[in-house]
């Protein structure tokens, strides 16, 4: 996994032992009563904080991110330090259900935690592989991300500004990235490519409104756990069927790919062969004729298109959000 360029995160130091950062101040104003799933909350570790109401500015420019605003001092780094953004380059994006296997999928389909929803009741046991999409991508407010295009037409310019070499690797998943977030939505779906935590609001409560919403992620017991046999202890079906679901995108900064889907929603508890506790989201969609009779999906469960509900977990930067009824 190859580092990004650092992103250089400048935190104001306006006399507070604390400030709160712009995503969790918007979340809290629109969605009071929705807790923050672990997903957001990791995310806001590595926030840069911008306070608007004393006229700070967050903007983004080449070499790092820049937070310059009147009566303001700032420090340079994550409570001092650079942060290093990786990506994950083995994570093929398997929930875009318009694309075919790629062969990392096909060798290792544990990694994309398919199964059937015939397979979800307590005591059945499943070889899974919880990972992480994203690795400690850099939070920005929505008024620096809106700053920094966003487009494969643009990806020369994007990269100059933010210091990455054209020939990097990081530059072939950043591009990767924007294509995926210009394809077509699947029929029935609506689709959007959010670039901070305000923009994903604004979307999903565009199709759930804003009242009796929660926002569900995986959460795991422990970091860096290994492929292994999970025992389901319990299962629990979400009320709604109406669901948008965000998936954590490999970017130089945190990118959800958004999609709204007509599917079954369920809060899972499991516990791995090693002891491991986890709480995790899973998704079955009912319908699937629109899928790409390629995906790993199907690949891996050996059914077709339109079949039968295609499941999976989410790993734990995807968030799924429903409407209690």
């Amino acid at each position: 996994m190859g580092p990004f360029l650092p992103l250089l995160l400048f935190a104001l130091a306006l006399g507070a032992s604390h400030a709160s950062s712009p995503a969790e101040d918007y979340w809290h104003k629109v969605l009071p009563n929705t807790p923050m799933p672990s997903a957001v909350t990791d995310l806001l570790l590595h926030a840069v904080v911008a306070d608007e109401k004393s006229g700070t500015a967050a903007n983004v420019g080449k070499g790092g991110v820049n937070v310059t605003g009147k009566d303001t001092s700032v420090s340079v780094g994550y409570h001092g330090r650079p942060v290093n953004v990786n990506v994950n380059p083995y994570y093929s994006g398997p929930f875009l259900y318009n694309y075919a296997a790629t062969k990392s999928q096909i060798q290792d389909p544990s990694v994309t935690l398919f199964f059937l929803e015939e397979d979800l009741h307590p005591g059945a046991k499943m070889t899974l592989h919880f990972i992480r999409t994203t690795i400690g991508a850099t939070l920005l407010p929505r008024r620096a991300a809106d700053s920094i295009p966003f487009s494969s037409a643009k990806l020369p310019a994007i990269l100059s500004r933010l210091s990455i070499a054209p020939n990097s690797i990081e530059a072939k998943v950043m591009n990767k990235t924007l294509h995926e977030c210009e394809e077509p939505a699947i029929d029935g779906e609506t689709k959007y490519c959010a670039t901070s935590v305000e923009s994903m609001v604004d979307f999903s409560t565009s199709s759930l409104g804003t009242r009796n919403v929660r926002a569900l992620s995986t959460a795991v017991g422990r970091e860096g756990t290994p492929k292994q046999v999970y025992a389901i202890s319990d299962v629990q079906e979400l009320p709604s069927s109406k669901l948008v679901v965000c998936h954590g995108e490999n970017y130089a900064y945190a990118v959800f790919y958004c999609h709204t889907t007509s599917a079954v929603a369920y809060k899972v508890s499991l516990v791995g062969k090693d002891g491991t506790k986890v709480e995790a989201v899973a998704t079955c969609h009912t319908n699937t004729t629109g899928f790409n009779p390629e995906h790993v999906a199907f690949k891996v469960l050996d059914v077709k298109p339109g079949t039968v509900p295609v499941c999976h977990f989410l790993p734990q930067n995807d968030i799924v959000w429903s409407r209690n009824k």
